[in-house]
């Protein structure tokens, strides 16, 4: 049975980066984020019982992820209905590459960990952090969303102060090289523990 950590951190706080610094360590890393994009694509497992209730969101044999952002924004029922499928079937894909994983350690790369109930199935938790200001000149350099879109994801959002006091670790993003060392402690601690145990 594979150490499990529970990765998280806000938007533009190098989450991403440092799922690949723990691959880079050898742990197995599984991606909330990738696990859904694949569930939205052709023959993914949601496309079938997501178009049953939102025949609109999907075309070609996949699942707009556009079209259900807008259904979202237009109903505030939407939202549930959408998690009601959607959830059950992450929570299966993560016990699959769990229950199939190589490594002494998983990584499992979670958003939204603290807010829903991920935190409770894993060993430990890392949280990665950085300064406001590089938080916000990251996301805004992506080009992708404007002020009020940054703002709105924040605030559904679980604060970053908030989320590093219930954290086994926490991982500050201010350069790579930093982070690189701090995720190479926190494996070599774990390594130890599990070594020993």
């Amino acid at each position: 049975m594979s150490f499990l950590i529970g990765l998280t951190g806000s938007i533009g706080m190098g989450k991403s980066t440092t799922a690949k610094l723990f691959a880079a360590e050898g742990c197995d890393v599984w991606d909330a984020d990738a696990a859904v994009h694949r569930m939205y694509g052709i023959g993914g497992s949601a496309v079938v019982p997501l178009s049953g209730v939102f025949p609109e969101a999907t075309r070609d044999g996949s699942v707009s992820r556009d079209v259900l952002k807008k259904i979202i924004a237009e109903d505030p029922t939407a939202l549930p209905r959408i998690e009601a499928i959607v959830h059950p079937l992450v929570a299966d894909d993560r016990q699959a590459f769990v229950a199939n994983a190589i490594s002494d350690i998983v990584v499992l790369d979670i958003p939204l960990l603290f807010e829903g109930r991920g935190s409770q199935g894993v060993d430990a938790t890392v949280v990665v952090t950085a300064p406001a200001e590089i938080q916000r000149a990251r996301v805004m350099s992506r080009g992708t969303m404007t002020e009020a879109q940054f703002e709105m994801i924040l605030s559904k959002q679980l604060p970053d102060a908030e989320k590093r006091q219930r954290a086994t670790y926490v991982v500050l993003t201010d350069t790579v090289e930093h982070a690189k060392a701090q995720v190479a402690a926190i494996v070599s601690t774990i390594r130890q523990g599990l070594s020993n145990a």
